[in-house]
């Protein structure tokens, strides 16, 4: 994803680590503010409400409010397909890429479809509910991972309300963060995730010793 998918100027030359903040509390699925580590505000998506089923489209934007993308829900679907367009959706409007669940039944990967020349495909494996989670490739190389925030300062890990995304160099921080809101809807509607698992890091998987 050299080129970026939603948006070029958020496609960085570096390994990137941003912090991910929901911005209430109450709700499981309210807004987001995405935060750089220079603490300069890089996307938010607004507040949407207290009920999940009115959830059906999002809108993530820059940090001027300048709408970026919009993820929107396919209905009816059995697997909790999502479809994401460039800007603020238009009636006709084909998607960019679609997020569904691999199986409908118990925990499951999630599947990532890019509608380019040629097409994409990635997997989305781990646990979104314990914030621990990994972006693949088809070559099953990882380029984006969720994962725990860590306090640097008294090495204490945070709540789940803030979370880190980390990304490999030349993957699209817009189309992550899209990533990000399909994931905590489908969690958010009853995908029963399983307590994380005791043990070692995959091979593979990113290095997230050096987020801030």
């Amino acid at each position: 994803m050299k080129k970026g998918l939603v948006e070029p100027a958020f496609v960085f030359e570096e390994e990137t680590f941003l912090t991910v903040s929901k911005t209430s509390l109450f709700f499981a699925g309210d807004g987001f503010s995405v935060y750089n580590r220079n603490a300069q505000l890089v996307f938010r998506v607004d507040s949407y409400g207290p009920d999940p089923h009115d959830r059906t489209e999002l809108v993530l934007m820059d940090a001027t409010g300048r709408c970026l993308l919009t993820v929107r829900r396919k209905r009816p679907s059995l697997h909790h397909r999502w479809e994401g367009y460039v800007g603020e959706r238009m009636e006709g409007q084909k998607p960019i890429f679609s997020v569904r669940r691999s199986s409908i039944m118990g925990r499951s990967s999630v599947t990532v479809e890019v509608f380019r020349d040629p097409p994409e495909e990635y997997q989305i494996e781990g646990s979104f509910a314990q914030r621990n989670c990994t972006i693949y490739n088809a070559d099953k190389e990882p380029v984006a991972e969720i994962h725990r925030k860590v306090d640097v300062s008294t090495n204490v890990v945070l709540g789940k309300d803030v979370f880190s995304l980390a990304l490999k160099a030349g993957f699209d921080a817009a189309f992550a963060m899209g990533l990000v809101l399909v994931l905590d809807q489908i969690n958010g509607d009853g995908f029963v995730e399983e307590e994380e698992e005791e043990g070692g890091r995959r091979e593979g998987e990113m290095d997230l010793t050096a987020v801030e």
